[in-house]
């Protein structure tokens, strides 16, 4: 036992001095997790000689792993994700595996091992894309949406193809229908009674043990690991177990709590898996598996993008929307790693084949690190050749729009849109609403309001709207970068307009003066601001406020 202890303490601190480095060179920190493997494995160091303890640590950061993805996979946030992402994620899984598996067969790879790489290119890592993104600031624009929607649905379709590994898997000499009956017999049985659980039984059992905060993490755990269990027992594998139980957690109204909680365990287990998967890196065959490693990579970190590019210019969004949107799928992630792994398992798979996907894991994971976080200074470079990409020319203006002119635009219409929608039909003005969240769409077309759909952070998309000579530009965007980009697109166009851009801080608004703007919203200074004169004027008699209250709540109910 404690030899076992040593062991992982030197495993730690080796991987801590190696993602040291990498994060000095701004990579993910799953790469130096990986290449400390490498280090450690029977080719450098030699150090990992307690092998069975630490895969169970593997497996068990691979449940964690699952289950958080679970957790935010509600049916909830899957409706909001729209048709948009869900035309994307499957045609951008059916090109990607279609592409990558022929080249894999021309790369020499048998078909069963060539049909595994090829759907392990096909998932983006959901880690590394949401944190850089968030690092950008960059989660409220549209590509950063359909991306995260392009995720979910990459998400259910791993979980689909582990469910049919493990079937394939439990064949023995029985014919392949029957085993897909039991299989689906036995999967129906779980379901049903998962249904009928997540119904009437876990929102009353986790609601009991969320009174405590330690007891509602407990609870979580068990619930995971055991329903992870479950599955392997009946001949499923614990991955699709614990994502399934995330499922039945999702819509819980302490998913959220469960996975914040949850996500510093994942952390540590998941660094065993990926220190694992680096050992088994066969170093000694690495000649042999360079060039495969290259010619996919680059499939990853071009073709990829340039699959999404051409699905997004189908569906009609602009150039420099698709280009974002595309940068963020070219690399493979965490899911492929996992899959080449349980192909192992299952015997599937050599290990080779397995080298072959982790290399090419380092290399798209490195890439791509780059080209998400330097998108912006890249896309002026690569515009020519996105051209080319554009099949299917927009128009530029959408169809009934033509001869169309609107003395304003009110950009985001989900937070208090609608009261400036109020004050400029007061004023007579012809206005335009702008958004790219659907559920604001159909409010503002419930409304009869006019309306486009697009990217406020795309110049070219602000100057192809119908305003010839702007009287009135309003944001509520939240995203400062794109209120700067609107004020001084718009002040280049008319020095009379009134801009109002929305602001959180002192600096952003100083930031929006220095722009152009005419006058900053800041909704913070100014609620507290009339909740002061509200204080002065009422003072500490309640009844003061009464008809105030109650004028707010029916306010609140019209909207």
């Amino acid at each position: 036992m404690l030899s076992v202890f040593i062991e992982l303490s030197s495993l730690l601190a080796l991987t801590t001095l190696v993602t040291l480095i990498i994060k000095k060179l701004k990579q993910p920190l799953v790469v130096g997790y990986i290449i400390s493997g490498i280090v450690a494995g029977p080719y450098f160091l030699n150090l990992l000689k307690a092998e069975d303890e630490l895969e169970l640590f593997a497996k068990v950061g691979i449940v964690f792993l699952l289950f958080i993805v679970g957790l935010y996979l509600s049916p909830k946030v899957i409706q909001e994700v729209g048709k948009v992402s869900l035309l994307m994620g499957l045609g951008q899984v059916f090109f990607t595996s279609l592409i990558g598996f022929l080249i894999s067969i021309a790369l020499g790879i048998d078909k069963l091992a060539a049909l595994y790489v090829a759907i392990a290119l096909t998932f983006s890592s959901t880690i590394i894309i949401l944190k850089l993104i968030t690092d950008k600031k960059d989660m409220q624009k549209i590509y950063a949406k359909i991306a995260v929607g392009l995720l979910l649905v990459q998400d259910v379709f791993a979980a689909i193809i582990m469910i049919f590994i493990t079937m394939s898997s439990t064949g023995g000499e029985q014919g392949l229908l029957v085993t897909l009956a039991y299989t689906l017999t036995k999967a129906g049985l779980i379901l049903l009674f998962l249904f009928l659980t997540s119904k009437f039984i876990l929102p009353k059992l986790v609601g009991y043990t969320a009174q405590s905060a330690e007891l509602l993490f407990l609870a979580a755990l068990a619930w995971g690991m055991g329903l992870a269990s479950l599955f392997a027992y009946l001949g499923f594998s614990i991955e699709i177990g614990a994502l399934i139980a995330g499922v039945t957690l999702s819509v819980t109204p302490y998913s959220i709590e469960i996975a914040s909680r949850l996500k510093p365990l994942r952390d540590f287990f998941i660094i065993i898996f990926f220190i694992l998967l680096g050992s088994q890196l066969q170093v000694d065959n690495l000649g042999s598996l360079i060039v495969p490693a290259i010619v996919l990579s680059l499939f990853v970190l071009i073709g990829n993008p340039i699959i999404v590019i051409i699905l997004m210019n189908h569906l009609g969004f602009n150039r420099k929307t698709s280009y974002m949107a595309g940068m963020t799928v070219a690399q493979i992630s965490e899911f492929s790693l996992i899959l080449g792994a349980l192909g192992l398992r299952v015997g599937h798979l050599s290990a080779d084949i397995l080298s072959l996907i982790t290399l090419v894991g380092l290399i798209t994971i490195a890439g791509s690190t780059y080209m998400i976080l330097y998108s912006e200074k890249l896309y002026p470079k690569l515009t020519k050749f996105l051209v080319f990409l554009e099949l299917l020319k927009r128009k530029t203006t959408d169809p009934g729009s033509v001869g169309e002119n609107f003395d304003s635009v009110i950009f985001g219409f989900d937070r208090v849109g609608h009261l400036f929608a109020g004050a400029l039909k007061k004023l007579e003005l012809s206005f335009l609403v702008v958004d790219f969240n659907p559920q604001s769409r159909e409010r503002v077309d419930l409304l009869g309001l006019d309306s486009r759909f697009g990217d406020a952070a795309d110049i070219e998309f602000l100057s192809e709207l119908p305003l010839q000579k702007p009287k009135v530009i309003i944001s509520t965007i939240p995203d400062n970068a794109t209120n700067v980009l609107i004020t001084t697109h718009f002040r280049e166009r008319s020095a009379k307009a009134i801009i109002i851009p929305m602001a959180q801080t002192k600096a952003e608004a100083l930031e929006l003066y220095r722009s152009g703007a005419t006058y900053v919203l800041m909704p913070h200074y100014i609620g507290a601001e009339y909740i002061a004169k509200l204080i002065n004027t009422n003072g500490t008699r309640s009844d003061q406020y009464h008809s105030l209250r109650t004028k707010h709540q029916k306010s609140l109910i019209k909207k």
